[in-house]
């Protein structure tokens, strides 16, 4: 997963698309999604720091009424948080979240998970996948 400053959609395709693995056909799917963090802080100003319990990314796919917009009030465990949004961030698609939690149902319990049309929990830590 790459969180990026960009100033476009087309800028946004050209980078996942033109990536070395993506071409070498390492990456099954690519998603792009605009998203605003609400937390304000990257991933390296994580109080939690870099190592120490589990990592999780959760992704909930939404329709129709936004939900889960206010920050969670466990805010101590979130790396970071926001609403993915369509390419012109009118409208809202979904919630991401990066978040510690002691396992996989724990993660996906961030988001109101009736409220979407699916939610997905994927391992994560700093820096990628092992190698």
């Amino acid at each position: 997963m790459h969180i990026l400053d960009l100033p476009d959609p087309a800028t946004a395709r050209a980078f996942a698309f033109d990536e070395p693995n993506y071409q070498a056909g390492v990456y099954r799917d690519v998603l792009l999604r605009r998203w605003r963090n609400t937390l304000g802080r990257t991933m390296w100003d994580f109080p939690g720091g870099r190592t120490g319990g589990d990592r999780y990314l959760v992704l909930g796919f939404g329709t129709g009424q936004a939900v889960d917009l206010a920050l969670p009030s466990d805010r101590d465990q979130l790396i970071a948080y926001g609403p993915l949004l369509s390419d012109d961030g009118d409208t809202w698609l979904g919630t991401a979240a990066l978040l510690r939690a002691s396992d996989p149902e724990s993660a996906g319990a961030v988001l109101t998970r009736d409220r979407y049309a699916d939610v997905e929990v994927h391992a994560w830590q700093f820096g990628g996948r092992p190698a």
